[in-house]
């Protein structure tokens, strides 16, 4: 077991055998434990559960599927909410080169944030097919993740 605590988070989908499909095939998590309504992943060593709810309930609770928001981070619009994974930086690249070859959409291209400064790194966003925003980042240097200018 991780000497991190892992974290859990339930989000909603309208379609669960295109999540089973994009969260297995896309970004390589081991199926859990699932029922008629949910199905559990193993992501990168956390518990996220895909829970299906009809598409005008999770569209409601998102805003008729849009995100709550946007934060203006170095140059881009940034969805929110969205969850995602802190990579190595060939596993990150390794992803958007996967990405990319799966012909994914991007909200946010994959490229380097806050170049020269503190806490420089890579990142990405995509949406799975129920429209949830995940970011992908990965740091050259990890000790630069809270890093302060």
């Amino acid at each position: 077991m991780s000497s991190i605590p892992r974290f859990h988070l339930a989000f909603p989908v309208h379609d669960l055998e295109a999540a089973r499909h994009f969260y297995r095939t896309l970004l390589g998590c081991r199926e859990g434990r699932s029922d008629s309504a949910w199905v559990d992943f193993d992501f990168y060593g956390h518990q996220i559960v895909a829970h299906l709810v009809s598409p005008s309930s999770a569209s409601a609770a998102r805003g008729k599927h849009e995100d709550a928001g946007a934060n203006h981070v170095d140059g881009e619009d940034v969805p929110v909410p969205h969850f995602g994974l802190i990579l190595k930086w060939d596993d990150w690249t390794a992803l958007a080169e996967k990405a990319k070859a799966a012909g994914i959409a991007f909200v946010i291209e994959p490229q380097i944030r806050f170049k020269g400064k503190a806490g420089e790194q890579a990142t990405m966003f995509f949406r799975d097919p129920s429209g949830n925003a995940l970011e992908f980042k990965a740091f050259r240097d990890e000790r630069q993740i809270f890093a302060v200018d």
